[in-house]
C-alpha cells in the first residue's frame, strides 16, 4: 500500500511540475487580442441588410417591386446609307413606393459618338509593332460618328419635354412627379449611323461582303429605360463599353421596315407572317413546327444566292410583338439562309432557329439549330422551362452577343467549306453560351452594369453542363473525340490564372468596368467556383435543387449577389459564407499539401512527451499513468530510449484489460484491430479554404478517399493534424487526387514526396504521352 501511495505521490508531483511549466509557457506565448479574421466568419458585414424588399432567405420580399417599360416602335433601315431611324412611344409605370421627379433613359449608341469619352479611359502607350488596320485605327482614322441624334422628345399630347443628355444617359423632365402606381407616356424620335462591327468591333452593326451586300445584327438601337429599384434607385451608371446592361421588363410592339428582299427575325412573335412570307416559306414553316429531329430550311441557300444582286428598291415591314422581355434585337439581310426545328420543353413546342449567310455553310446548316435545341433542353433542366416561343442563332463574323430570343454567334469555315475542330467547337460553344443568356440575364435579370459575373459567370457554369449534355445527345458531333473539349468549368482549367500574380487582380465581386483579366475573372472563375460547389462541396442533388430555387425565385425579376448567395444556403442547409468570402471577395488561391507523416506504436511506458501532454490536458491531469495508453513515434528519442532499456514498445496492458473488462466476446469481434498508427499533418500555404480531399493507398494496393469538410480549417488556418489507425500500412497519401479544388501547386500534395523531374525527363514523359 505504501508503495502504491509513493508511486501516486511521485506521479502527482511530476504532473504538478509539468503543469506549472506548461502554464508558464502559455503565459509567455500569450499575445494581444485581434479582430475576427477567421475564414468562417459570417458574411453579415459584406451583405446588405435584409428588408421587406429582399428577405434574409434570398427570396423577393412582400414589398418587392419592379418598374415596367412598354414600347411601341416604328423603325426603318436605310441600307444604302447604313442608317437607322426610329420613333418610339414609351409607357412607363411607376410600381415603386417613391415619387419620381424625372426619368433616366439609356443612350448606349453614344459610346460611339464622335466626342465619346470611352476611348479616353484606357491607358495606351506606343506599341513596338501593330497590324496595319490597328495602326490606322489608332493613329490615322477619324472617329466614327455613331451616336444617337435625338430629334424630338414629347409627351403624349405632342408637347416637347425638357431633357438633358449626359454622354450615354438622358434625363427626361416630367411636368410633375410620377407618383406610385401612375404611368407616364412619352415619345422619342432618333436616328444614327450604323457601325461596321467587323472592323470597328461592337455588339451591334453590319458586316459588308465583297458583293456589296450587308448582314445587319441590330441591338441597343433605341433609347432604353434605365432600371429604378430598391437597391440603388436609378441605375444610371455610364456605359463605357464593357459593363453591359440593366433593363426593366416590358411589352414591345415593333414595326421594322427594310428592303423588300431582306429576311428578318428578332425578339418576339412575327404577327404578320403571311404578309412577309412566300407560299413556299409558309409551307416549310408549317413543316418545321412538326420536325423535332431535323431542321427544315425556310429560305434555301440557292434562294439566298439568287437575291444577292437584286438590291430591291421597294420596302417591306416586319411586325414583331413580345411580352415580358427586357430588351429587343433583330437581324436582317437578303443573304440569309433560314432554318428551324421544334424542341419540346415542358410540354410546349419551342422553335429553334438559325439565320446565316452562305459563308457559314456547311457548318451552320449541320449543327447550329441542333445546338440551339440542345441548349434549351439543358438550361431548362437546370433552371426552369424556357418561357418564350423561339430562340434564334444568327451567324455574324467575330460576334458573340445576346438579346431576348435572339443572339449573334461566330464560327466560319474556310472559303472551300472545310473547317477545323477548333472552329466547330468554337461555334458550338458560343451558340450554347449566347442562347443560354436567355436564362441569365434575359429572364433572371441581374444588373450587368454592376456585376458581370452574375450573368456571364452563372451562364458559363451552365454552359459547361450543356456542352457535356450536347456531347451525350449528339455523339456524332464529337467525331473521334472522346469528350467535349470545354474551355471552362472543371477546377483544373482555372489553375494557370489562379497561379498567376494575384496582387494586381480584382475579386469577382468587382464592378464590371473595374475588372482586371475580364475573361478569367468574370467568366471562368465564377463558373469554376460553382462547379466546385456542385461536384465537391455540396453535391449535385443539393446544388441543383438550390440553383433551380434561385432561378425560379428570380425569373423575370432583378436579383442581387446577396439574393443568390442567400438562396443557395437557404435551399441547401449548407453554410457557404466561407466559400463566398474566399472565392468571390478575395483573390486568394488554393494550395493544400501533406507537410509531415509520423508513425506511432502503442506503449505501456510513459514517455516524457506523453507525461507533458497528460499534465496539460484537463481530462488526464490527475489520472494514474498506469491507466493511460501511450503513443510513441517511431524513430524518436523516446522510442530509441525505451527500446534500448528493454521496454515493451508495442504493448498497452491497460488497453487490453479495459477491452476484456468492458466488452463481451461478441462485441470484441466487432472492434477494429489496427496495427499501424499515423499522425498526418496537412498544411495550407494558400489563402483559400477548401475541403481536404485525401486519397490513402495501402500496401496491398487498395485505395480509400476521405473528404474532410472545409470546416476542418476553422480553428487553424495554416495546418491541421489527423490521427489514422489502420489495419494495413499506408504506402501513399495524395491530397486532391482528381484536382477538384483548383490547387495551384501539386508538388506538395503527395507523401512520399514525388521526385521532381528534370526538364529532360519531363520531355521524355511528354513524348511517351504520360
Amino acid at each position: 500500500m505504501k508503495k502504491i501511495l509513493l508511486v501516486l505521490s511521485v506521479t502527482f508531483l511530476i504532473s504538478g511540475i509539468l503543469y506549472a511549466q506548461n502554464q508558464e509557457e502559455t503565459k509567455k506565448a500569450r499575445e494581444l487580442g485581434h479582430t475576427n479574421q477567421n475564414k468562417f466568419k459570417q458574411m453579415y458585414d459584406e451583405f446588405a441588410t435584409p428588408n421587406m424588399f429582399r428577405t434574409a432567405s434570398g427570396a423577393p420580399g412582400p414589398a418587392y417591386y419592379q418598374q415596367q417599360a412598354d414600347y411601341k416602335m416604328d423603325v426603318e433601315l436605310d441600307d444604302k446609307n447604313k442608317k437607322l431611324t426610329g420613333r418610339e412611344t414609351i409607357t412607363y409605370t411607376n410600381n415603386s413606393p417613391d415619387n419620381l421627379e424625372f426619368l433616366w433613359v439609356q443612350l448606349d449608341q453614344n459610346m460611339r459618338a464622335k466626342d465619346s469619352k470611352t476611348p479616353l479611359i484606357e491607358a495606351n502607350g506606343v506599341d513596338p509593332a501593330a497590324t496595319t488596320d490597328g495602326f490606322v485605327t489608332k493613329y490615322l482614322a477619324e472617329p466614327f460618328d455613331g451616336g444617337f441624334n435625338i430629334t424630338a422628345v414629347k409627351d403624349s399630347n405632342g408637347k416637347p419635354l425638357e431633357y438633358t443628355i449626359n454622354r450615354t444617359m438622358m434625363r427626361v423632365e416630367m411636368p410633375q412627379d410620377l407618383k406610385p402606381g401612375e404611368k407616364f407616356v412619352f415619345s422619342i424620335e432618333w436616328w444614327y449611323n450604323i457601325n461596321d462591327h467587323v472592323n470597328g468591333r461592337g455588339r451591334s452593326g453590319y458586316e459588308e461582303f465583297e458583293d456589296g451586300n450587308r448582314a445587319y445584327v441590330i441591338a441597343q438601337f433605341y433609347p432604353r429605360m434605365a432600371v429604378y429599384n430598391d437597391v440603388e434607385g436609378w441605375q444610371n451608371h455610364q456605359f463605357w463599353g464593357r459593363g453591359e446592361f440593366a433593363l426593366p421588363f416590358g411589352n414591345f410592339e415593333v414595326n421594322i421596315t427594310v428592303p423588300a428582299d431582306h429576311i428578318l427575325d428578332g425578339t418576339g412573335e412575327l404577327v404578320n407572317r403571311k404578309e412577309v412570307f412566300t407560299n413556299d416559306m409558309m409551307n416549310r414553316y408549317e413543316k418545321a413546327k412538326k420536325s423535332y429531329d431535323t431542321p427544315v430550311v425556310i429560305v434555301t441557300q440557292k434562294e439566298a444566292i439568287a437575291k444577292e444582286k437584286t438590291f430591291a428598291q421597294t420596302k417591306k415591314t416586319w411586325k414583331l410583338k413580345a411580352e415580358n422581355v427586357r430588351d429587343f434585337g433583330f437581324a436582317t439581310s437578303r443573304r440569309f439562309i433560314w432554318d428551324m426545328m421544334a424542341v419540346k420543353i415542358g410540354g410546349k413546342d419551342i422553335m429553334a432557329v438559325s439565320m446565316y449567310p452562305k459563308e457559314g455553310n456547311p457548318l451552320w446548316e449541320e449543327w447550329s439549330t441542333k445546338v440551339v435545341a440542345s441548349t434549351l433542353k439543358s438550361y431548362s433542366r437546370m433552371t426552369f422551362d424556357y418561357p418564350y416561343h423561339k430562340a434564334i442563332s444568327v451567324h455574324a463574323k467575330n460576334q458573340g452577343m445576346e438579346y431576348p430570343m435572339i443572339c449573334w454567334n461566330y464560327g466560319r469555315p474556310d472559303e472551300d467549306g472545310t473547317y477545323s475542330d477548333h472552329v466547330k467547337y468554337g461555334m458550338m460553344s458560343v451558340i450554347i453560351h449566347e442562347v443560354g443568356h436567355n436564362f441569365f440575364p434575359m429572364i433572371v435579370n441581374s444588373d450587368e452594369r454592376q456585376w458581370t459575373w452574375m450573368d456571364e459567370g452563372l451562364n458559363t457554369f451552365v454552359q459547361y453542363i450543356a456542352e457535356q449534355d450536347f456531347a451525350e445527345w449528339y455523339p456524332k458531333a464529337l467525331g473521334n473525340d472522346k469528350e467535349y473539349p470545354s474551355r471552362r468549368g472543371p477546377a483544373d482549367k482555372i489553375v494557370p490564372y489562379m497561379a498567376g500574380d494575384q496582387s494586381f487582380l480584382s475579386p469577382i465581386m468587382s464592378q464590371s468596368n473595374n475588372i482586371h483579366q475580364f475573361g478569367p475573372n468574370a467568366y471562368a472563375k465564377p463558373a469554376t467556383g460553382l462547379n466546385i460547389l456542385r461536384e465537391t462541396i455540396m453535391g449535385r442533388d443539393l446544388f441543383d435543387y438550390s440553383f433551380r430555387t434561385y432561378s425560379q425565385r428570380w425569373m423575370f425579376k432583378h436579383p442581387t449577389p446577396e439574393d443568390f448567395f442567400r438562396t443557395m444556403e437557404d435551399a441547401s442547409a449548407v453554410d457557404l459564407d466561407w466559400f463566398w468570402r474566399g472565392w468571390f471577395y478575395t483573390t486568394d488561391y488554393t494550395d493544400i499539401g501533406v507537410k509531415d507523416v509520423k508513425k506511432y506504436v502503442v506503449s505501456k511506458v510513459p514517455t516524457l512527451q506523453a507525461q507533458k501532454f497528460a499534465a496539460s490536458d484537463r481530462n488526464l491531469r490527475f489520472a494514474d499513468f498506469s491507466d493511460l495508453v501511450f503513443m510513441v513515434e517511431e524513430g524518436s528519442d523516446d522510442y530509441n530510449r525505451i527500446k534500448a532499456n528493454g521496454g515493451v514498445i508495442e504493448d498497452a496492458t491497460s488497453l487490453k484489460e479495459y477491452v476484456m473488462d468492458n466488452f463481451s466476446p461478441e462485441e470484441r469481434k466487432n472492434l477494429k484491430q489496427p496495427k499501424f498508427f499515423y499522425e498526418i499533418t496537412f498544411e495550407k500555404p494558400g489563402g483559400l479554404v477548401m475541403p481536404l480531399i485525401v486519397e490513402y493507398t495501402y500496401e496491398d494496393g487498395n485505395t480509400e478517399t476521405v473528404t474532410y469538410p472545409a470546416e476542418i480549417w476553422r480553428k487553424n488556418n495554416k495546418e491541421v493534424k489527423r490521427a489514422i489507425a489502420s489495419e494495413k500500412a499506408i504506402a501513399k497519401i495524395v491530397v486532391d487526387p482528381k484536382q477538384e479544388t483548383a490547387d495551384i501547386d501539386m508538388s506538395n500534395n503527395s507523401w512520399p514526396k514525388r521526385k521532381k523531374l528534370g526538364k529532360f525527363e519531363q520531355f521524355k514523359n511528354k513524348v511517351k504521352g504520360q
